[in-house]
């Protein structure tokens, strides 16, 4: 019985320290069912703080794009169609036919401008002599004439206004060539001024007209002539004296705004003359075109006389350096035109005012600079070519070596082909 009771108390202690097992440390299913639930929990957590932070990244790339430009949109390229390239329009010249003229375009109210009167003399007729007055601008043009051309009746000026640009004669009234004319109640002394010109420079060419004005002095026949001054009656006059490579040259009359070709070909002694030459390069590379030569005559033939070469030496303007005129080539502003301005003139001692201008017009390629065989020079107190280049005008007062003038003719890259204006009609300016 003793033995059974320590048996006893030894299962009851037994059972004391299982159950005081039980109270410090759980069983191990326990334990796993914690730990699960721990992590559970701090993945929606996390799940929750990156969806916070997705979100905002979101809201912010939306405010950036609002705040940027729309973007364009690439569109993908469409489908290439080919096609068979035509012509839809017919052409309007055939090769080799020329194509056809254009129609020039006139001024739509040109007008020729009308004469001003000179009233270039004066006369003061005194008891017994006349003083007469002439400018030495006699015909208004702008143009002095050479005192030595003017005469009182075969008498030379006496004297001259420099400041006024006047030459003066005084004669006495038996002198001169006067002429004395009675009528019933007074005497009549008449003069006459002369003015013939003289050719200007070594050239054949005026720009002038002889002039001849009557200057009358009335004395009253019945009545004692007192030294004071009488007006003279004036009374003027004049006396009654395609190419193989489709190159297509013109020369031309222009009006002085150079918009329009010039209607008219009639011209008063002074006025400028203005031609424009041109080339169209039909099938052919850009080209510059120049003016070799220029030469005026009465007739349609370069080689009658008279006749006056104004341009020559391959595109040395000489009329200005000749006779002192405005005659010059304006500044090239295109490589297949070309302008210059001639200041209208007639042959010493032909009456008709008709002349021809034939000019022999050259053609390059327009990427070749000018030199002394290609250019355009103007004396204009001294040598001045058009586009420039006044080294190669140096020559023009030697020999620039000219080359043919044949009617069209191809050297290398260089073409040549005369042209002719006329007939140009200049007339005389009126006095009065």
């Amino acid at each position: 019985g003793k033995q059974g009771a320590p048996g006893g108390a030894s299962g009851q202690s037994a059972g004391g320290r299982g159950q005081s097992l039980n109270s410090t440390k759980p069983p191990a299913a326990q334990v796993s069912v914690f730990q699960t639930e721990k992590t559970h929990s701090e993945l929606v957590s996390m799940l929750v703080r990156i969806i916070f932070c997705l979100h905002g990244a979101a809201l912010a790339a939306a405010q950036e794009l609002n705040q940027k430009p729309d973007r364009p949109r690439v569109q993908e390229p469409a489908d290439l169609v080919q096609e068979k390239q035509s012509f839809r329009e017919t052409l309007s010249w055939k090769y080799p036919d020329p194509p056809a003229e254009e129609e020039p375009r006139f001024p739509p109210d040109f007008k020729l401008k009308p004469p001003t009167a000179a009233n270039s003399v004066s006369a003061v007729c005194r008891e017994n002599s006349v003083r007469v007055e002439a400018k030495k601008d006699l015909l208004g043009i702008g143009k002095p004439v050479q005192a030595a051309d003017v005469t009182l009746g075969g008498c030379p000026a006496t004297g001259e206004d420099l400041e006024a640009q006047v030459l003066v004669f005084e004669s006495e009234l038996h002198r001169c060539g006067s002429q004395l004319l009675m009528s019933e109640d007074s005497f009549v002394y008449v003069f006459t001024l002369l003015y013939t010109p003289s050719p200007l420079g070594n050239s054949q060419i005026v720009r002038t007209r002889d002039v001849t004005v009557s200057i009358q002095c009335h004395y009253p026949r019945k009545l004692e002539v007192s030294g004071g001054l009488l007006h003279p009656n004036r009374t003027p006059f004049i006396d009654s004296k395609s190419s193989e490579e489709n190159l297509y040259f013109s020369l031309t009359l222009m009006t002085d705004d150079w918009q329009f070709v010039r209607p008219s070909t009639q011209f008063l002694l002074g006025e400028m003359m203005k031609f424009e030459v041109s080339v169209k390069p039909f099938h052919h590379v850009p080209l510059r075109v120049t003016v070799d030569s220029c030469v005026a005559t009465v007739v349609p033939d370069i080689d009658t006389v008279p006749r006056y070469s104004f341009l020559g030496n391959s595109g040395c303007l000489f009329d200005s350096q000749l006779t002192g005129s405005s005659s010059r080539f304006l500044p090239r502003s295109q490589d297949d035109r070309l302008r210059f301005e001639v200041e209208a003139f007639r042959f010493y001692q032909d009456h008709s005012g008709v002349i021809y201008i034939t000019c022999c017009v050259k053609a390059r390629a327009a990427f070749a600079a000018a030199d002394a065989t290609n250019k355009a020079c103007s004396f204009l107190n001294g040598w001045r070519e058009a586009s420039g280049a006044h080294q190669a005008c140096t020559c023009c007062d030697t020999d620039c070596q000219t080359g043919s003038q044949s009617h069209m003719t191809k050297t290398g890259d260089q073409f040549e082909q005369e042209t002719t204006v006329g007939p140009i009609v200049v007339e005389e300016r009126p006095l009065w």
